[in-house]
């Protein structure tokens, strides 16, 4: 007889995201603390860090640029950089496949404002799509350190989408695993597919540890990192900008 499917409650994917979390940063501590060290090393060199995702992914990059908590040397790659840094028209962005296009990795890093000595975060659940790929490719080629959030499991059952045939996790100087099931939610229904996903929560989590072992090594040889403040708060807007100056035509903070 077919065990009857767990019901897909709140209760129920609180418990499976909880345990997800302990479970992927308990694995994936070392990791964090190896790109720390890498990111750390990228901005003693004068660097700042890159970071891109499309699709759901972009939320890694928005949890690593540009916000409060967050570093201030640290800049977001993004899709629509192509029309708004650069000569794409608007209508471009309309392709719902434009990320499985490895030509949109060119565009992307011919308007992208990187420095030799920058760093580079990509984050993609799947690993396999033509843009994260041939931008990882053209990254390390170029000399830059790369780390890469991806699940694990959902890389390993999916076929590339790149020509090379390789994966996001095959580039990369440091894979974090972001635990996530193959599809990404995890929580099943009764007459298919599932809901409940993981990789949004769980790469935060990861990105979030990765900023506070950075902030701790700035902290260990008695400097102050350059962390940003809530705009929210008296004082933010100015302690930013006096930190933003220092890397004035190398951050974007666009919608």
């Amino acid at each position: 007889m077919t065990e009857p499917t767990p019901p897909a409650t709140a209760g129920a994917y609180l418990a499976l995201i909880t345990d997800t979390v302990q479970r992927v940063g308990r694995e994936q501590i070392d990791a964090v603390r190896r790109a720390a060290e890498l990111i750390t090393a990228s901005l003693d060199e004068g660097g700042i860090l890159q970071a891109f995702g499309s699709g759901h992914s972009e939320a890694l990059a928005m949890e690593l640029a540009g916000r409060a908590g967050g570093l201030v040397p640290s800049n977001r790659i993004a899709l629509r950089d192509m029309v708004l840094h650069g000569d794409q028209p608007r209508t471009a962005l309309d392709d719902p496949f434009l990320e499985r296009d490895p030509a949109v990795a060119h565009r992307l890093l011919e308007t992208a404002p990187v420095h030799p000595a920058d760093v580079f975060a990509i984050a993609s659940n799947s690993g396999i799509n033509g843009v994260v790929v041939e931008l990882a490719i053209q990254v390390k080629k170029r000399g830059h350190r790369l780390i890469a959030f991806t699940s694990a499991d959902h890389s390993a059952k999916s076929a590339s989408r790149h020509p090379s045939g390789r994966r996001l996790a095959d580039i990369a100087d440091i894979v974090l695993d972001n635990g996530a099931p193959y599809g990404d939610a995890a929580l099943p229904l009764p007459d298919g597919g599932a809901v409940g996903a993981v990789s949004s929560v769980t790469a935060a989590v990861l990105a979030q540890m990765i900023v506070a072992e950075v902030a701790q090594r700035f902290v260990d040889r008695g400097e102050h990192p350059p962390i940003y403040l809530s705009a929210n708060m008296a004082g933010g807007d100015e302690h930013n900008q006096s930190l933003e100056a220092r890397y004035a035509g190398r951050i974007r903070r666009t919608a």
